[in-house]
């Protein structure tokens, strides 16, 4: 995707304004995992991972001053697949809308990237293990935190293996988001092909999100 063709797809839906959102409230963290691994359309889908990126771009251009952006790529569990990490404190010179445009341009870029090689489609799913790791990075006491995965939501690690037909997700060990704000997934049960998977998986997230601590779950398959 072209700088030029993500800067008209921001203004059109809305996220280039220059307004500040309401600088009395608190900071916030956004967490943005991206899903690589094979079975994600967000690894070869480029109308898909345009449209993902939007949907994030169009929260990010909210967060009040003093808010982190993190983003972090995840699949297998090996830190070396997933060296893309982004961080960004919203200020007077990372203003929310230029780092709104920038997080959607990436995001969009994704398929685009594993094709050019620059990152690799990946053969398993830690969704569990990327969470355990990200607790350990964000303070849910300090700052109002949501999490979002673009992710198709089938676990496939040593935890569990979720797919069209079966599986389940274990318990957390221990509530480490505990007053976190939501968790929310984009692209919940995309190509499984089925409703009834869907909601099999928004079932299991939404109680493993609980588990968690998270205070919201929604688990999107479209938007």
């Amino acid at each position: 995707m072209s700088s030029r063709l993500c800067v008209v797809l921001v203004c059109l839906l809305g996220f280039a304004s220059t307004a500040w959102a309401d600088e009395t409230a608190g900071p916030k963290t956004y967490v943005i995992g991206l899903d690589l691994s094979k079975s994600n359309p967000l690894v070869k889908d480029d109308g898909y991972a345009a449209r993902a990126g939007a949907r994030a771009a169009k929260d990010i251009v909210a967060l009040p001053l003093r808010s982190r952006v993190m983003l972090r790529t995840f699949g297998a569990y090996d830190a070396s697949a997933n060296g893309l990490k982004v961080d960004q404190v919203i200020s007077s010179h990372a203003r929310p809308d230029a780092v709104a445009q920038g997080m959607a341009s990436l995001i969009a870029n994704v398929p685009k990237l594993v094709r050019d090689g620059k990152l690799k489609a990946q053969g398993t799913t830690n969704i569990v293990p990327f969470l355990d790791t990200m607790s350990q990075v964000v303070d849910c006491g300090a700052s109002e935190v949501h999490v979002v995965l673009l992710t198709d939501g089938f676990e496939d690690s040593e935890y569990a293996k979720l797919s069209r037909h079966g599986g389940k997700l274990p318990p957390p060990d221990a509530p480490a988001y505990k007053g976190c704000e939501e968790l929310l997934i984009l692209g919940l049960g995309q190509g499984g092909g089925s409703p009834a998977a869907t909601a099999r998986l928004r079932k299991q997230w939404s109680a493993y999100a609980a588990g968690a601590g998270f205070r919201h779950f929604t688990g999107l398959y479209d938007w």
